[in-house]
C-alpha cells in the first residue's frame, strides 16, 4: 500500500512505526527537517520537505499514486486541506485527518466532513484516544490497559501477575476448579518480550502479562481471581500539562469517585491556560522534579501518577520519583521501545505505549475485513478485531474449524442475540453474529483474506 503521513512528530512517528511493520510504501512529510532525518534514520522511508497542503509536495510524495494519506500535522486546518488537495487533485481513495480542536468535534459540525464539502473519510483524536485509554485503567486498579467492545457489554484486559498471584502454576485447563468465578476467555500471555496464545497444558508465571476477554459485569470478579484487588484510585496527580492531562482532568473531574487531581506543569504559559479551562483541578506550576513541587502536589500519598509529557525520559524517571516517594501506583506515556522494560520490575507500573494507542484508530481503515472496532496490543503483539458478520459473507453458516485460522491466531468470542459465547472450534457462525478475532502480527495477512 502507498501510504504518505504528513506530520513527522509525536503522533506521525507512532504511525510510521507501525505502519513499517508491513508492506507499505511511505512517504513523510514534515517542514521540520531535523525530524525529518530522525524518521528516515529509523525506517526506509521517503522524506520530502515541505507544507504538506501545498499540492507540489503532496506530488513530490508520490500523491498520483497515493491509496491512503494521513494527516497527522499538530495543525487542524493543514491536515483538512491536505485531505481536501489529494482527493481533489490526486483522487487519493482513503483520506484520514487528525483534528484535536474541540470546535472542529463538535457534533454539530459533523457534516462538514465528507466528498461534497471536507475530503475526510475518518477523524483521529489521539490525544483524546490516549486520555481514554489512561482513564479506563484508572477506573479499573490493576489492569495495564482496558478495551471495550460489543457497545461496552465484553472488555479486553489485560493484567500483570503478581507475585502473590493465586492462579500461578495451574494449567488453564484447571483454572475453571481453582477459580470457579472466573469467567473468561484468554486471549494471548506476553512473557519475557514475546507474545504467543496459550494452550491448555500452559501454566502462569509471575511478571506474565495476560490479555483476556471479561463480561463487564464479571471485571471485579476476575480482578479478585487473579489477586489483582486494589483500592478505587481517588487521588491523581498528573506530570505534564498538554492536550492530554487536559483531557484526562476533564474526565477526572466528571468522576465523583475522584476526590483530588492535580497537574503539574514546568511551562507558566500552558498553566494559565488549564486553569481557566478546569474547574476543580489544582495546578501547580514549576519545575516538575522539584522536591517542593513534588512535595505540595501530594505525591506520597497519591493512589496514582500519570506522566504525559512529550518526553519519554521525563515521564518515565517521574514515575519512578513517584513510585518512590510512596504513590501507589504510576502510568508513563512513552513512544519509544527501547524503554520497555524499564519500569517492568517495579510494581503497579504501568507504560502506555503511545503508537498502539494511535493505531488502533486507523486499524479498521487499513485492513481489507469489514471491522467494527480494532485494537493494537502491546508493541505490535497483535490485533483484535471486531468483526459483524453479514448476510453475504463468505463465513457464514462455517464451523469455526472450517475457517483454518493460523495457527498464531485465535477466534475468542461470540456475540449473539445479546448473549457472549466463548466457542470452541465446532461452534458454527450466523448470519448477525458479531465476532472477536486476534491474530499476531505474523498471521494478519493470512486472516484478512478468511475475513475479506
Amino acid at each position: 500500500m502507498k501510504i504518505i503521513v504528513c506530520g513527522a512528530g509525536r503522533i506521525g512517528k507512532s504511525l510510521v512505526g507501525y505502519l513499517s511493520q508491513g508492506n507499505n510504501d511511505i512517504s513523510v512529510i514534515d517542514k521540520d527537517q531535523r525530524r525529518l532525518e530522525e524518521v528516515s534514520k529509523e525506517w526506509d522511508v521517503m522524506t520530502v520537505y515541505g507544507n504538506a497542503a501545498h499540492p507540489d509536495i503532496l506530488e513530490k510524495s508520490g500523491a498520483e499514486n497515493a491509496d491512503l494519506i494521513l494527516a497527522a500535522t499538530n495543525n487542524d486546518e493543514v491536515n483538512m486541506v491536505a485531505c481536501q488537495v489529494t482527493d481533489y487533485l490526486f483522487h487519493v481513495r482513503k483520506k484520514i485527518a487528525r483534528i484535536d480542536s474541540p470546535e472542529y468535534l463538535d457534533p454539530v459540525w459533523c457534516g462538514l466532513y465528507n466528498e461534497e464539502r471536507i475530503a475526510i473519510d475518518l477523524i483521529i483524536s489521539p490525544d483524546r484516544e490516549l486520555a481514554d485509554a489512561i482513564y479506563n485503567i484508572i477506573k479499573i486498579p490493576g489492569t495495564t490497559s482496558v478495551m471495550s467492545f460489543s457497545d461496552k457489554k465484553l472488555s479486553l484486559i489485560s493484567i500483570r501477575c503478581p507475585a502473590g498471584c493465586p492462579l500461578l502454576k495451574i494449567p488453564l485447563s484447571n483454572l475453571e476448579m481453582a477459580a470457579p468465578e472466573l469467567k473468561i476467555n484468554i486471549v494471548c500471555v506476553v512473557r519475557n518480550g514475546k507474545s504467543f496464545i496459550p494452550n491448555n497444558d500452559f501454566s502462569l508465571e509471575q511478571d506474565d502479562e495476560i490479555y483476556f476477554l471479561v463480561e463487564d459485569a464479571d471485571i471485579d470478579d476476575a480482578i479478585h481471581a487473579f489477586g489483582m484487588d486494589r483500592p478505587s484510585n481517588e487521588k491523581v496527580v498528573i506530570f505534564g500539562g498538554n492536550q492530554i492531562s487536559l483531557l484526562l482532568a476533564q474526565k477526572l473531574e466528571e468522576d465523583d469517585n475522584i476526590t483530588s487531581c492535580k497537574i503539574i506543569d514546568e511551562d507558566i504559559d500552558s498553566s494559565k491556560q488549564l486553569a481557566m479551562q478546569l474547574n476543580n483541578t489544582t495546578i501547580i506550576n514549576g519545575e516538575m522534579l522539584s522536591d517542593v513541587i513534588l512535595d505540595d502536589s501530594g505525591v506520597s500519598s497519591a493512589d496514582v501518577t500519570v506522566s504525559v509529557t512529550l518526553k519519554d525520559k521525563d515521564n518515565l524517571l517521574a514515575s519512578l520519583i513517584a513510585k518512590e516517594s510512596g504513590a501507589r501506583s504510576t502510568i508513563s506515556l512513552v513512544n519509544s521501545k527501547a524503554y520497555d522494560n524499564l519500569v517492568s520490575n517495579l510494581s503497579d507500573s504501568i507504560i502506555i505505549d503511545n503508537s498502539s494507542v494511535t493505531v488502533s484508530g486507523i486499524l479498521k481503515e487499513l485492513r481489507k475485513s469489514k471491522i467494527v472496532k480494532a485494537y493494537s496490543l502491546g508493541r505490535g503483539f497483535g490485533e483484535v478485531w471486531e468483526i459483524r458478520i453479514d448476510e453475504d459473507s463468505q463465513i457464514t453458516d462455517k464451523k469455526i474449524i472450517e475457517l483454518e485460522l493460523p495457527e498464531n491466531s485465535k477466534l475468542c468470542a461470540i456475540c449473539r442475540d445479546n448473549e457472549i459465547i466463548y466457542p470452541n472450534i465446532y461452534e458454527r457462525l450466523k448470519e448477525g453474529d458479531t465476532i472477536i478475532l486476534f491474530s499476531s502480527s505474523r498471521a494478519i495477512k493470512r486472516v484478512e483474506k478468511i475475513f475479506a
